[in-house]
This record gives structure tokens, C-alpha cells and sequence, in this order.
């Protein structure tokens, strides 16, 4: 990627927010594989969704981090969805919170967009119940 001082303000912020949303492991290993190709959607990212939206003080991490899960949910992005759970040991959205932002995917998007959410919810519930455990 280019050199960090080319990086705009809302690039800077946006990486320190995506950093404390999703754990600089993760960021780092999105960064150190990004390509030529998809440096660009790296930097977009970085800059739209965590510099401008993320990083917007009206709402709290929390409260983005329950919309953001009933979003990818309601639109079967398994994996986002997933990284999001993961996501909420740093956003302070508790297991409740998702299963109430999952029962809301259930009434507006419809049960099966929930209920595969609730599967992967479950399943990366117990992945950190296990990393805790070890």
C-alpha cells in the first residue's frame, strides 16, 4: 500500500477505528495480503466505511456493530456477518444485543436470512469460548 503519510485524515482515522473495531491481527493480515489488485478496495474501506461511517460520533461502536450485523445478515453475507460477531469483543455488543438485532432480521428480512445468522453466531460463539477456555 502507499506510503501512511500519503493517507488522507479520514484514511488515518479510519484505519485507527477498523483497528479497535476489528483487532489489529485481522487488519494486519488484510493488509499484508492486499494486492496490487485490491489495494484500492483496501483503501476505500478504510476510508469510506471506518473513517466515515464508523467513525461518526453519533452512534456508539455498539450500537453500529448490532446494525451492521442484522445488515450482513439480512443480505446472507456469511462471512462479514461472522467477522462482526467476532468484532463485538471489541465493540461492547453483547450476545444479547446480536440476538435481539438477529430477531429483528427475522420479522424484516425474513427467518432464514435470521436463522443462518443465528448458526453463525453460534458457531463463532463457541470458537471464543474455546480461545477464552485455552
Amino acid at each position: 500500500m502507499a506510503d501512511a503519510h500519503t493517507f488522507s485524515d479520514r484514511y488515518r482515522q479510519g484505519m485507527l477505528t477498523r483497528r479497535s473495531v476489528l483487532g489489529d491481527s485481522h487488519v494486519d493480515r488484510a493488509q499484508s495480503s492486499a494486492t496490487p489488485f485490491d489495494e484500492p478496495f483496501q483503501e476505500l474501506i478504510t476510508e469510506a466505511a471506518w473513517g466515515n461511517v464508523w467513525s461518526r460520533p453519533t452512534w456508539t461502536k455498539r450500537e453500529r456493530s448490532m446494525v451492521t450485523i442484522a445488515l450482513l445478515a439480512a443480505l446472507g453475507h456469511d462471512e462479514e456477518v461472522a467477522m462482526h460477531v467476532r468484532a463485538t469483543a471489541n465493540t461492547g455488543a453483547s450476545r444479547a444485543d446480536i440476538g435481539e438485532a438477529l430477531l429483528h432480521v427475522a420479522i424484516y428480512a425474513g427467518v432464514p436470512a435470521a436463522n443462518r445468522a443465528i448458526k453463525i453466531a453460534k458457531h463463532v460463539f463457541e470458537e471464543m469460548d474455546a480461545g477464552k477456555a485455552a
